[in-house]
């Protein structure tokens, strides 16, 4: 498999294309990197191929907030412009005055 070039970002605010639920991307992975178990508890006809980057969403939808580990082909930008109300979020962004969430420093022990 080769890795493709992710087409978002981190801090970027995305949205699921089928789901109803958005969030916050804080890390990616150039190609799938979870379990095979995972992997195949997808049903067939929607699974996703492993050859894409796959992100780590702090996410959200109308009822509870929660990471969700989502491919790329199953993530369009969010352009609401809406805030996030993950709590999650504040321990690694801070939201910036123009909407945008800005990773904070981190600190290596």
């Amino acid at each position: 498999m080769k890795a493709r070039l992710a087409k978002f970002a981190i801090g970027q605010v995305v949205r699921h294309r089928v789901f109803d639920f958005r969030g916050l991307i804080f890390d990616v992975d150039p190609e799938f990197d979870n379990t095979e178990e995972w992997w195949l508890s997808i049903p067939e006809d929607v699974r996703p191929s492993k050859d894409q980057p796959f992100y780590h969403l702090f996410a959200e939808n109308g009822e509870t907030e929660y990471i969700a580990y989502v491919s790329e082909q199953n993530l369009l930008p969010d352009e609401t412009g809406e805030p996030l109300r993950n709590p999650m979020i504040g321990e690694m962004f801070t939201r910036q005055k123009n909407g945008t969430y800005k990773a904070k420093p981190m600190l290596a022990h």
